[in-house]
């Protein structure tokens, strides 16, 4: 009985299961290709608050900097680390 019955269901899975799985998926990425107005919305403001973000953490670098002007020397700070490599992350509208 199972010299008959795991040869047919093999063959049933690789004849009617597989595709069926593959095309559903192809269905389903056709239907979302690209993002949908909520998720454009979600991403501009996302993008908002990192450049609020990023104006408040200018500007605290600027108050610790008059107060303490060598701030930056300490251990674990790589110089232009940072100032250097958000304008072009940021500045892309």
């Amino acid at each position: 009985m199972e010299d008959v019955l795991v040869p047919i269901s093999v063959c049933g899975f690789l004849f009617i299961g597989l595709p069926w799985i593959v095309l559903h998926y192809m269905s389903q990425w056709r239907r979302s290709k690209g993002i949908s107005i909520e998720d454009e919305q979600l991403l501009d403001d996302l993008h908002d608050t990192a450049r609020r973000l990023d104006s408040r953490l200018d500007s605290i670098e600027r108050i610790i900097a008059a107060d303490n002007p060598d701030w930056k020397d300490g251990p674990g700070f790589k110089i232009g680390s940072r100032t250097e490599t958000r304008s072009a992350e940021f500045d892309r509208r």
